[in-house]
């Protein structure tokens, strides 16, 4: 027979298996909706390069793993057409970006975070305003800007639209914002000036910030189709985008095998960006909050 005292032990006891139960059901959703999430992620970049490994012979939608794999479609592409002047002008717009929105973003999130000028906060709200608007709103403006500049058809007008992103702003001036103003009283106490602060002080603590802005600029301009699309009209200035275009259209090609090898080609230099500075970008997340 039970005294009060052993079930008055034993109420806890259930309470907390009950509890242990719960978390476990509650931890296995979790967990299920991850593997869910992954699989919708990463399924369609799986069968892109199961397709570009299927050989000649084999139907595309015939089973889900090819019964025999071969890196030929890759060679195909490299023959099909000029895949290293595409990649080369591509990698120039890359690079033009990632230097310019580094430069251009980390002034403009420094000057909107610490310099007390008169109307900093107008000028904010506006670069906010602008988020707003899609880029198709203010493409023929842009169109008509470039063409004017004489810019069409080069390499140049391609890469200055997007030399500075507004978000890449709000994304560092968020960073410079969560830096101490201590640490900023004690560089000045220190004699430092200005530009010594913003290069010797504020951008080694954004160094995660950098590496958002980094990932984006280049993500952004390696994968940008529509607006080297309006752009360009010589095949010796298309990226790499418009390549894969052109190897998707062209009639005498026409394989599926060839386009998911051309994609997943495109796809390899992001995948080892991303990996290389994964661990300053997930730092950066943290620090590039947009704060308003």
């Amino acid at each position: 027979m039970n005294t009060p005292s052993s079930a008055g032990t034993d109420r806890p006891d259930r309470r907390t298996a009950a509890g242990r139960g719960h978390h476990r059901i509650a931890l296995a959703g979790r967990y299920a909706t991850l593997l869910l999430v992954l699989v919708v992620m990463l399924g369609p970049i799986v069968w892109q390069f199961l397709t570009s490994i299927r050989g000649r012979t084999e139907n595309v939608y015939d089973g889900v793993l090819p019964t025999r794999p071969t890196l030929d479609n890759y060679v195909r592409v490299a023959e099909s057409f000029p895949l290293a002047q595409y990649v080369g002008n591509t990698l120039t717009v890359a690079v033009l970006a990632i230097t310019s929105n580094m430069l251009f973003a980390a002034m403009g999130g420094y000057a909107l975070s610490r310099a007390a000028w008169k109307g900093r906060r107008i000028v904010f709200t506006v670069l906010v305003a602008t988020l707003m608007f899609p880029f198709e709103s203010v493409m023929i403006s842009m169109f008509l800007t470039v063409r004017e500049m004489g810019l069409v058809d080069t390499l140049i007008g391609v890469w200055l639209p997007g030399a500075v992103s507004v978000l890449n702003i709000m994304i560092m001036r968020a960073a410079f914002l969560a830096v101490p103003r201590e640490v900023e009283e004690a560089a000045v106490l220190d004699g430092a000036g200005e530009w010594t602060r913003f290069t010797r002080v504020f951008l080694p603590a954004a160094k995660g910030a950098l590496a958002v802005v980094c990932i984006t600029s280049f993500m952004g301009a390696w994968d940008d189709f529509l607006w080297p699309l309006l752009v360009l009209t010589n095949s010796d200035h298309y990226t790499l985008q418009l390549g894969l275009k052109t190897l998707a259209g062209a009639t005498t090609v026409n394989d599926q095998r060839l386009v998911a090898a051309g994609a997943m080609a495109a796809l390899v230099p992001m995948m080892l960006l991303f990996f290389a500075l994964q661990r300053f970008f997930f730092k950066g997340v943290g620090e590039g909050a947009v704060k308003i």
